[in-house]
Parts: C-alpha cells; sequence; structure tokens
C-alpha cells in the first residue's frame, strides 16, 4: 500500500506524543536568519580560533548593558590576571577609603625649643603616600626653619610604622627585584618623578668627553643613600645600551653598557633597599639646605604620643592618585592603597589586613570572592587568580558607583594622547572604532596578558568585557588578539550589520612580557 507523505514523516518520527499529535523534524524548520549577535558570537570564534590561540589557554567573557551574556568562552576559569587585578584594588579602594582620602607626612618632635635650638630629636612620620618628591621633602624643610629650629641635639628619627616592615608582595619574581616596578613598600619613600615610582632613583647616563672614557653617571634625586659604580663607557657613534641592576640585600647600583659621544641623556630606573633611609637621607639633605643642622644620626621608631607638629605635607587625594596609578599600572601604588585599606579598617597597615578590607568591599560590588584567589593588589604575584564573570561582575557593579566616573575616567583609553589619558593602550587600536572609546586595564606578565574594561557599541550600547590569556607561545601576537577583540565590540550593532567582522591581526608595538609602563615605552 502507497504510504502519503505524511505517514512517512509520522513513522521516521521518534517524537509522537500521547495525544496523537506530532513535532514535526527540524528538516521541516525555516532556516533562520543569523542575528547580529550570532554574526558576533562567529566572529570571536574565528579570532580565537588563529593559530596558537587554541594552545594556549582564552578566557573571553562580553556583556551587554542590560547584563545579559553576548560571548563566552571558559569565562568562569581561573587565570592569572597580571595588572587586571588592579580592577580590584583600586575600586575598592575607592569603597573603603573614599576618593578624597589623603595621605599626610609630619615632622615632629617632643623636645623644647629654646631660641634656635631643639633640645631633642626630630621626627619625620609617614604615612603612606607614594607621590612624595624631593621637593615635597625640601618644602617640609623649609617649614621647620620657618619654625625658628637652626639646630637639633637630637637625632633624625624616621617613622615609618604606620604599616608593617614587609616590603614585598606574596611570591613576587626574585629576578625582578632590582626594578623599579617591583619596587618595596614602606610608609615612607620618596619619588624621584612625577610618574610617581615610589621607592626607586634614577639613574642618569651621560656621554664622557672621550671614546672610552667613563660615561658620566648622576642619581636622581640627590642621594647618598645610594652608591653608583660606573662600569658604563663612552663610544664612538651607535645606539645607548645601558644596564642599571641594583645588587641583591644592599644600595650599590651596578651601571654597565656604552653611550655614544653626542649622545642625549639616557634615564634608567633602580629600587631601592629600603625606601625609609632614603626618604630619611633626603630629608637631612633638605634640612641641610635651610640651615638646619642636626647634631645626630639617623634612627628609626615610631613618634611618641603627644609630639607636636612642625610641619605637614598632605598629599593628592585617592581619586587624583588613580591617574598615574591606573594609567601607567604602577605597581607601589596599588599596594599601598591594600596596606592603607588594612590601616583604616582593622588599624594594622599590612597586606593581610588590607586583603581582608577588600574582599568585603568586593562582595559589596558583586564579587564572588570564593571563586577567586587575590594576594596583592598589582597582580605581580602568580598566585592571583580571577575570571572573566568575576571581572565583569566588578566592572558591572561598580557602575553604579558614586565615584563610578572618577574610576572609569582613571583607564587607559585606546589609543589616546597624552599618556596621562592613553596610558598603557596610548598605541593600541588607533585608526579603529575602538580609538577613543575603550577604556580598559591591561595586563601582562611573562606568557600572560589580560584586558579588562568598557567599549561603546555603535548603538551607543556601553558593553563590559574581560579577555584573560595566559600560557601562549612567544611568537603569539596576544596582545593583538585582545585589539581585535575589542575592535571588533567596537563595530558590534544590534541593528546593523558590523562594518568590520574580524579586523586585521597586529602585532603591538613595544615588548610582550611587561606593561609598556614598566620599560617607559608608553
Amino acid at each position: 500500500m502507497r504510504r502519503t507523505f505524511r505517514q512517512l514523516l509520522v513513522a521516521g518520527s521518534s517524537a509522537v506524543l500521547l495525544s496523537g499529535s506530532v513535532a514535526l523534524p527540524q528538516l521541516l524548520d525555516a532556516p533562520k536568519a543569523a542575528t547580529p549577535v550570532d554574526t558576533l558570537v562567529q566572529d570571536l570564534n574565528t579570532i580565537l580560533s588563529q593559530p596558537g590561540v587554541p594552545e594556549a589557554h582564552a578566557s573571553v567573557l562580553v556583556r551587554g548593558a542590560d547584563g545579559g551574556v553576548l560571548y563566552e568562552k571558559e569565562a568562569s576559569e581561573r587565570l592569572l590576571p597580571a595588572s587586571n587585578a588592579k580592577l580590584f584594588s583600586s575600586t575598592a579602594a575607592l569603597e573603603v577609603l573614599g576618593a578624597d582620602h589623603r595621605f599626610p607626612t609630619s615632622v615632629l618632635s617632643t623636645a623644647s625649643v629654646r631660641g634656635s635650638v631643639l633640645r631633642g630629636d626630630l621626627y619625620l612620620r609617614g604615612q603612606g603616600d607614594p607621590t612624595l618628591l624631593a621637593k615635597d621633602y625640601d618644602d617640609l624643610a623649609a617649614k621647620v626653619a620657618a619654625s625658628g629650629v637652626k639646630l637639633v641635639r637630637g637625632n633624625l628619627v624616621a617613622d615609618d610604622t604606620w604599616y608593617d616592615a614587609v616590603r614585598l608582595g606574596n611570591s613576587w619574581g626574585w629576578d625582578d627585584e632590582p626594578y623599579y616596578y617591583n619596587m618595596q613598600i614602606s610608609a615612607l619613600t620618596v619619588s624621584p618623578n612625577t610618574d610617581y615610582d615610589a621607592g626607586t632613583v634614577i639613574v642618569e647616563t651621560r656621554p664622557g668627553a672621550t671614546v672610552g672614557a667613563p660615561a658620566q653617571l648622576k642619581v636622581v634625586p640627590e642621594t647618598s643613600y645610594v652608591k653608583l659604580v660606573n662600569k658604563a663607557t663612552t663610544k664612538a657613534s651607535g645606539s645607548t645600551s645601558m644596564s642599571v641592576e641594583r645588587q641583591h640585600g644592599t644600595n650599590v647600583i651596578e651601571v654597565t653598557g656604552s653611550i655614544a659621544l653626542g649622545a642625549s641623556v639616557d634615564q634608567e630606573w633602580a629600587t631601592v633597599w629600603e625606601p625609609t633611609g632614603y626618604a630619611a637621607d633626603v630629608f637631612r639633605r633638605a634640612l641641610t639646605r635651610h640651615g638646619v643642622k642636626v647634631l645626630g644620626g639617623t634612627t628609626y621608631a615610631a613618634t611618641p604620643a603627644g609630639a607636636g607638629e612642625l610641619a605637614r605635607h598632605e598629599s593628592m587625594t585617592v581619586g587624583e592618585l588613580l591617574v598615574p596609578f591606573m594609567k601607567l599600572s604602577n605597581n607601589g601604588h596599588a599596594e599601598v592603597l591594600v596596606k592603607e585599606m588594612g590601616r583604616k579598617v582593622s588599624g594594622e597597615g599590612s597586606w593581610d589586613a588590607g586583603l581582608a578590607a577588600m574582599t568585603t568591599a568586593l562582595e559589596g560590588l558583586g564579587v564572588n570572592m570564593g571563586t577567586i584567589r587575590i594576594v596583592d593588589g598589582s597582580g605581580l604575584s602568580r598566585q592571583d587568580f580571577l575570571t572573566p564573570v568575576q571581572v565583569t561582575n566588578l566592572l558591572r557593579g561598580a557602575e553604579s558607583q558614586p565615584w563610578f566616573d572618577t574610576w572609569y575616567a582613571s583607564m587607559p583609553i585606546a589609543c589616546k594622547n597624552p599618556r596621562f589619558e592613553g596610558g598603557t593602550l596610548r598605541s593600541r587600536m588607533c585608526n579603529t572604532e575602538a580609538a577613543g572609546n575603550v577604556h580598559a586595564k591591561t595586563g601582562s606578565l611573562t606568557r600572560v596578558t589580560a584586558l579588562g574594561g568598557y567599549v561603546t557599541s555603535k548603538d551607543g550600547e556601553r558593553l563590559t568585557f574581560s579577555i584573560i590569556l595566559n600560557y601562549f607561545d612567544a611568537s603569539l601576537p596576544a596582545k593583538g588578539i585582545e585589539d581585535q577583540i575589542a575592535i571588533r565590540l567596537a563595530n558590534f550593532s544590534r541593528t546593523a550589520p558590523p562594518s568590520v567582522r574580524v579586523p586585521a591581526l597586529k602585532r603591538s608595538t613595544g615588548p610582550a612580557d611587561v606593561e609598556c609602563s614598566w620599560v617607559k615605552a608608553c
């Protein structure tokens, strides 16, 4: 007997219902046109399928303004975030300390003053300011002199007890210790420049008078706390190649390499061992310049209760500090903020206390701290683990906070000048829809890169995104992968086809394994 087409369908279907109705097979459904979201997913999958990416570990999450997921790839995987950890320390600091918080530094004494003589010790008390310049210590010294003091019969006592004495973070690399992005953390310190690279000195190198002559060296700011060992020479021509490295456990800085006749000054940064003594030396020199002589030596102790204040300096606000901190990815700023949070919440300026305060603040912003691990504020540690889910939870939780505009403005901005606007994204994504659009925090360690923040779509919708790549081969232009994704998001529209489907993959200029700011390349 010949069977009808309907009978054939019924016989071949495994979806006959008890009521007798039939669920038609998928082959009868009309093909659906790809939606803009479907196209976005296809394009991001294409980007993440390029050679070298599948062999690495890439986790990505993109969310719309309503919080809905537009794209997800292993977004709950815990990966090393590098400096993306600063998204967490910066928001927590705004929650705990407030944008108006300042760090005072003061000069005090319990001794009496007779005529122009202070008959006891002079205390220099630091409370964490990472922005103190040599000029600020000079201003403090000028105020002491203006008070009438010309002679101090006691010691200069440096007080860094506002924070604990632990100088380096959990599992920071020993081989990074001499370099300025791995500075020691003290409540009393000095910055040599207006990037506020606290706890470091700048070594300036100039050519000697003749070929073969030793190079000329100068330390900035002027201090005898460090000792330069000069092994650098002058050559006839060619590019400058200098190495400036502090020997472990000392303040002996060895300078090697060569600089050509007629070359401009070269600047290299080095960390200081025990920055408290560095600050005391800079201040003592300033006192001398202003006619104040300290007869005693330099010692270290807490300022006694009831000491009278002779001079005081107030730092910029935390809201203002966010600009050099976030734009240039300053590790020292992150860790000072962590310890300051601990000091404010529990009276203990330590990493443990600060991280506990951070945890409470971040949970209030919607972060599930049970699914991630944070052991420092900067992301230098390889014991930090974040997930794109929690990064975007933080980004979305921050949007409703009163300090959001300040925080959003502090993020690096793609292809934006000057450097205190573009920061670590200043040279990336130029001549694309992402330029001047993407506000995001970068992150870089060896075989680690991350980018997380905001991008505005072609419809004007602010998207949140997090990209974390780990364990990639050195040949992979990993930051170029991040840029491709961000550019594609900037071209996203819910109502119109994108003008760019898969952007061209470009290699970022500059080093791949560190933030460009760490080598002063951005």
